[in-house]
């Protein structure tokens, strides 16, 4: 029997470190039925991560095909799953993954972030449509953190034990990205009773049992200050009008849903919605970069089974130069995503941890140190520049890997009685959802400019580089000094317009630094790394040459003047 939880996911957990994140989430290991020690709960979470993998490969994935075939469904008004998503769900539930992350007070395992986005690529590689049901757990993390109490003890143990599916529920038509601009209302009735009213859409789950809705609590104030969070249970004053025929996650059901003066809850602050969900949406980030990379992984997988047996011209087709160039690529480009995104899981678990512990202090009257303050300010500036550059960088990836599998397959790639079909079809919404990727170009472009990652950087630099990795440790100060020019020409024209245009060369070079640091650190712990350090770093340096070129010829000049262009 194979397992998904292989050589490569083995490496990076075993060189995670969550010791001071796990500190605090196991209250430094005093919970009852929690782990005694750190050591203690690195084996739990290796054992989880071990039987996930397992239920990945040998029960979702043979249930993946019949799953996109048969699709969910909508009649009468009720939606159902196809066979496979429930049974493969139930699965997992039955195995206690329903509520990985949520704390173990309300049935979860409370597990860090960062194993729990190791078991959602896992899941996805094995069924990406699945990935929405099991991968929203950081909307029941939320409920249990932003409390009241009350309200996740309603909601919560349900959803953990797998009973309950949740869905995010933010989209409205005409807002989309533009959160601020929802208008879904939010009012108390004459007992107290808060109730909601109105529409959202391309809402994945949404005939779930527990609805995590941002409306508008407050009718006279326009923007963000007027939103606020709430729990709903659905029910029969939650309609779903209709599903969205989608190209790809056929078993994920994509709902529009009218909101009849349906009963919620309200969870966290009111008006204080957005804020909240902004912090939530780092989580989900993360989530949408695994989703995709575990679908690059089946992708990947399938076009080199292919090129290993296919043969032209007589000879297998991975001994032709083009498509072993194409390999190559893809599996360098997957091990530098891992890199990325395990590194940045790492980030998110040691910011919520410190924000966690810090709260808990002043709950308790005592103080925060300034030292405990300004580490919790670094950790979350380096989460808020990861969470939206990370998710733009790895969907991004993982869409070019899965057309080239399909490519590597020619005309059968093209067939649906092949995988990697499926696997373009269900891949291209990773770069929409949760922020398509224009926007999280936006999102990280001022941390960017602002340079937010120079004392990581400084940290990863302070390595012993033995002679035979010396050259690639020049070509990363190469890609620095590529990216200080581009951001000095950037400077010196003062227009927003060329910034924002130039926004993805910019974002590209300083990820490119970034992961450049991550894979020769790798490369030095364990020569084997070296390969995907060599190929990644010397690409970089090439693509940074011709991005600083970009930017110094004035090829976004015309950006401004685009309606006079397209007309």
């Amino acid at each position: 029997m194979s397992n998904y939880y292989g050589e490569e996911l083995r490496y990076h957990f075993g060189r995670m470190d969550l010791t001071d994140a796990v500190a605090v989430l196991e209250h430094d290991y005093t919970e009852q039925g929690g782990p005694s020690s750190y050591d203690d709960a690195v084996d739990m979470y290796g054992t989880a991560l071990e039987f996930v993998g397992d239920i990945s490969a040998n029960f979702i994935a043979p249930r993946a095909a019949g799953v996109d075939t048969h699709g969910a469904q909508f009649e009468s008004g009720d939606v159902t799953y196809a066979p496979g998503s429930e049974q493969s769900y139930r699965r997992l539930a039955d195995a206690g993954f329903a509520g990985v992350i949520i704390p173990r007070r309300f049935g979860g395992l409370n597990f860090p972030a960062s194993v729990y986005v190791m078991m959602i690529e896992m899941v996805s590689r094995a069924d990406a449509s699945l990935m929405t049901m099991f991968g929203y757990q950081d909307i029941g993390e939320a409920i249990a953190n932003l409390g009241p109490e009350a309200v996740a003890a309603e909601y919560l143990p349900r959803y953990a034990a797998g009973d309950h599916i949740a869905a995010m529920v933010m989209t409205e038509p005409g807002a989309g990205s533009d959160l601020a601009s929802i208008r879904l209302r939010a009012y108390e009735d004459d007992t107290g009773q808060w109730r909601l009213r109105g529409v959202k859409h391309f809402i994945s789950n949404g005939n779930g049992q527990l609805l995590f809705v941002l409306a508008r609590s407050e009718g006279d104030v326009d923007g963000m200050l007027g939103l606020s969070l709430f729990a709903c249970h659905g029910g029969d004053r939650v309609h779903v009008n209709r599903l969205e025929e989608k190209m790809g996650l056929h078993g994920s059901p994509t709902c529009e849903l009218y909101f009849d003066d349906a009963p919620a809850h309200l969870v966290g602050k009111r008006r204080q919605g957005l804020i909240h969900v902004l912090s939530i949406l780092n989580h989900a980030r993360f989530s949408v970069a695994a989703q995709g990379l575990g679908i690059a992984d089946a992708a990947y997988r399938a076009a080199l089974a292919w090129a290993q047996e296919r043969e032209q011209f007589g000879k297998k087709i991975i001994d032709m130069a083009p498509v072993a160039n194409l390999l190559l690529d893809m599996s360098a480009t997957l091990q530098s995503c891992r890199s990325m995104l395990y590194a940045g899981t790492q980030w998110l678990d040691l910011r919520n941890k410190l924000e966690e512990k810090i709260a808990h202090m002043r709950s308790a009257g005592h103080k925060p140190s300034s030292e405990l303050r300004a580490r919790f300010r670094y950790a979350a500036s380096v989460v808020d520049l990861l969470s939206p550059a990370v998710k733009y960088h790895v969907t991004e990836a993982a869409n070019r890997i899965c057309y080239d599998a399909q490519q590597i397959h020619g005309g059968m790639g093209y067939m649906r009685e092949m995988p990697v079909e499926r696997y373009v079809r269900d891949v291209r919404i990773t770069t929409i959802y949760e922020g398509t990727s224009q926007i999280q170009i936006g999102a990280s472009l001022d941390l960017v400019l602002n340079d937010t990652l120079a004392e990581e950087f400084t940290r990863l630099a302070d390595i012993e580089v033995p002679e035979a990795l010396a050259d690639l440790e020049k070509d990363i100060k190469r890609i620095r000094g590529n990216f200080d020019a581009a951001v000095a020409e950037i400077r010196s024209r003062d227009d927003v317009w060329y910034r924002d245009a130039a926004g993805k060369d910019l974002v590209d070079m300083y990820l490119a630094i970034y992961r450049a640091h991550l894979l020769l650190t790798e490369a030095v712990e364990s020569r084997s790394k070296e390969p995907v350090a060599r190929r990644d770093i010397t690409q970089s340096l090439a693509a940074s040459a011709a991005q600083l070129g970009r930017i110094e010829a004035g090829v976004y000049d015309d950006v401004s003047a685009v309606r006079d262009l397209l007309t």
